[in-house]
């Protein structure tokens, strides 16, 4: 890969393994919609690290909107997963435990997924968001809590709420929002994390099982909110959520006992992997109006 600054903006040449498309909706962000275009063309905008996100893909050429290589290295080359060795990833999950085919299949209509590094907060709050929940739905709660409780960037787009925001906030403002009986939840999430008693920092640096056991300590948080937040947030790469459209994999190709830890240290790309496969059903690239339902 190479990295140029021109103008405003930054050319990334020869990113292999990385699709836009993929990354940015394969269920692990809820602040970006990406748009494929007549010409193969793929753009994506939205909201990352309290700033305006814009890029552009043709073949294995990614443009990032308006950013210096400086911003790009000290922030957004972690964020994206620029660095990330996909190659030894893909070649880990295979050999890791025998022929699969179904991951064979997976991986490739998934190819060019790679797991964002976002922020530890934003990925637990939205994934409390998403309990029995559908993407559109789950954007818009998200986008009107920015809008309410987060800062401005431009008066037009607005950063997430911070847990302490939320926490003066309350129940009947976060409600208002459109979380219905997840309103509770997110504000006990936000008043554990706000007065300490939830140390993120802490979290981070503990095994993914006892990190599980911390945050489901949340009202509200199970399993597989917690797994999500985890793996999106926490860079705990061997959490497996197990939602509706992963179950469904798992018991349409893999025998009841099948345990995902077999994917080893990987096993949350794994995930991603199969979510996508079962979504899209080998599609790719292209996009269907269906609801992932959480």
């Amino acid at each position: 890969m190479r990295i140029e600054q021109v103008g405003s903006d930054i050319e990334l040449r020869g990113v292999e393994n990385y699709r836009i498309a993929q990354i940015f909706d394969c269920g692990q962000t809820f602040r970006f919609d990406p748009a494929v275009h007549e010409d193969g063309s793929v753009t994506v905008g939205g909201i990352a690290l309290g700033r305006v996100l814009e890029l552009e893909q043709r073949g294995d050429n990614v443009t990032i909107r308006n950013m210096s290589v400086d911003e790009l290295d000290a922030s957004f080359r972690r964020y994206l997963a620029l660095d990330d060795d996909y190659d030894a990833i893909r070649r880990e999950l295979v050999e890791g435990h025998g022929y699969d085919r179904i991951m064979e299949a997976a991986m490739s209509c998934g190819s060019g997924i790679r797991i964002l590094h976002q922020e530890p907060w934003e990925a637990l709050c939205s994934f409390i968001v998403s309990q029995n929940n559908n993407i559109p739905r789950i954007k818009g709660i998200i986008s009107r809590m920015c809008e309410r409780f987060g800062g401005s960037i431009d008066g037009v787009n607005y950063a997430f709420p911070t847990a302490q925001s939320l926490a003066r906030a309350g129940v009947d403002a976060v409600f208002a929002c459109g979380t219905g009986f997840r309103a509770k939840y997110i504000i006990d999430a936000a008043e554990r994390v706000a007065d300490g008693d939830i140390d993120l920092d802490v979290i981070a640096e503990l095994p993914t099982a006892e990190a599980a056991e911390q945050l489901m300590r949340i009202k509200g948080v199970g399993p597989k909110v917690a797994a999500c937040a985890l793996l999106f947030g926490f860079g705990k790469t061997d959490a497996f959520p197990i939602d509706v459209w992963v179950k469904r994999v798992l018991a349409k190709y893999y025998p009841p006992d099948f345990d995902p830890s077999v994917f080893g240290r990987y096993a949350g790309l794994a995930q991603q992997y199969l979510f996508y496969y079962e979504r899209y059903g080998g599609l790719g690239d292209e996009r269907d109006e269906r609801n992932a339902a959480f």
